[in-house]
């Protein structure tokens, strides 16, 4: 009888041909789910529509903008704001956060080993059946064919972009907050000095017109007048001091002390913050570019393209490899034997084959996401860009006014001087006094509220440009936290 010299193959090698030949066909049906590029939303302009501002045509750093305003304190106080600030702090660990689920996910695309070992000693029937003792490695690995999990990895580190864009957010509107309270600090100190200046001379005022009367020379309602003009003007001081403490106390929690801490520093009158006039402001491209809140956005996009493609690869089989390699035996010394040692192999698919639709209701609920991610991203894009352009509107209008309010200051107190001097030699009437002095406290309160508009309108400026932050001071954090991880 003549026999076939070719042999079955063995159902290992079948099996393995069966794994392959699936996994070429599959991967010929197949099409890419890599994510679309970012497309510019929205139309920059070339320049800011409010003449007279002079444009630069690089980018200007604006990271410690504050010192442009010259002022040691203010320097300080944002130090310990951006250092201590508890909603900071908050923002940080939110970031943290981000960086551990991008590991995670990078995690997924490594292969998992694992060991162990076991002792069991049983019995049956009430006789000993032996000591049995076990030692392995055990190893599995999710081959990611189709991208899900690199979509993953891109979708995490695109949040975790984000959460660092966030935080730059946060410490642009605590240094602006800290910079605009102390402003209006100051400007309540100047405008109590005005209000107490002003109190004087009406008290004098009143003191003469009293001595007056008493001489028949005006009567009870000029005496009258001046004393409700002085009134009227004392009562406006406590005002102004509960303000200077509010602002203090502000100040106080924004750099994370009890609102009391800084009454002793704070109380010694400066005088209010101003950077220079000749102010140059970004290209709105720039300014795009340097805004923590747009770059946050950006990334919120690109998180979600990357989820998108990770829902269309989970409509896709799935493969696994598994394997472990041990020993097993009577005592520990008979695991180093060869007679004792297990090994497996294992290749497996799964393919999704009916699940009532819910793969295709998953794309299609991350690609709302994605559309509402882009629909925010433009919103943000046209509010950065109408943010600088009402702030430099209102910068250019408040240094028009505050160059007329100086000139109608200057003025007023020249003409409450001289209807002082007139009125102590009789040649104008009590009338004249009271609305020269009334004018002149009205002038140089306001001038005093326009000087800290024009400042406060400087603030706003740089933190709508995108001063206050830079990427590398993030990055600085999840170094420094990674490196207080790694020491024992």
């Amino acid at each position: 009888m003549q026999t076939d010299s070719r042999r079955a193959p063995h159902p290992a090698a079948r099996c393995r041909r069966v794994v392959a030949a699936a996994l070429v066909l599959t991967l010929s049906g197949c099409s890419t789910t890599t994510p679309r590029p970012l497309a510019d939303p929205v139309s920059i302009p070339d320049q800011w529509s409010i003449p007279g501002i002079a444009t630069a045509q690089q980018g200007t750093s604006l990271v410690e903008w504050w010192l442009r305003f010259n002022d040691p304190t203010l320097t300080k106080l944002l130090g310990d704001a951006l250092a201590h600030n508890t909603t900071l702090g908050g923002a940080v660990a939110s970031l943290k956060s981000a960086r551990a689920e991008r590991d995670i996910a990078a995690a997924t695309l490594w292969p998992v080993l694992g060991a162990s070992a076991s002792v069991s000693d049983g019995t049956a029937a009430g006789i000993r059946t032996g000591r049995v003792v076990q030692a392995g490695l055990d190893a599995s690995w999710v081959p990611d064919v189709f991208g899900g999990n690199r979509s993953g990895l891109a979708a995490a580190a695109a949040a975790l972009e984000a959460s660092g864009a966030t935080l730059g957010d946060a410490q642009v509107s605590i240094a602006g907050e800290a910079a605009t309270t102390y402003i209006l600090l100051r400007s309540a100190q100047a405008r109590l000095a005005i209000a107490a200046g002003n109190l004087a001379s009406q008290q004098e005022t009143l003191q003469i017109t009293t001595w007056r009367r008493q001489a028949g020379l005006v009567t009870e309602l000029e005496v009258a007048q001046a004393q409700a003009l002085a009134d009227q003007t004392a009562a406006a001081i406590p005002v102004l001091q509960t303000s200077i403490s509010r602002s203090s106390h502000a100040l106080a929690v924004l750099t994370g002390r009890s609102p009391a801490a800084l009454a002793g520093t704070l109380e010694v009158v400066a005088p209010v913050p101003k950077a220079d006039d000749a102010l140059v402001a970004s290209i709105p491209t720039e300014t795009l570019r340097q805004r923590a809140d747009v770059r946050a956005a950006e990334s919120q996009v690109r998180s979600a393209l990357a989820r998108v493609s990770q829902a269309k690869a989970a409509r896709w089989p799935g493969f696994t490899l598994s394997g472990s390699i041990g020993a097993s035996g009577a005592h520990v010394a008979d695991l180093s034997h060869r007679a004792a040692s297990i090994a497996s192999l294992l290749a497996g698919v799964t393919l999704p084959l009916l699940d009532g639709g819910a793969r295709r209701a998953q794309v299609r609920l991350q690609e709302a996401a994605l559309e509402q991610a882009r629909v925010t991203y433009v919103a943000i894009v046209l509010a950065a860009l109408a943010d600088v352009e009402d702030t430099l509107a209102a910068l250019a209008g408040d240094r028009q006014r505050l160059v007329s309010l100086d000139h109608a200051a200057t003025a007023a107190t020249d003409a409450a001087t001289l209807a002082g001097q007139r009125f102590r030699s009789g040649l104008v009437d009590f009338q004249t006094v009271l609305d020269t002095q009334r004018v002149q406290l009205g002038t140089q309160d306001g001038l005093a509220g326009a000087f800290a508009d024009v400042s406060t309108d400087q603030v706003h400026l740089y933190t709508a440009l995108g001063g206050g932050w830079r990427d590398r001071d993030v990055s600085a954090l999840l170094t420094d936290d990674a490196a207080r991880r790694a020491t024992p």
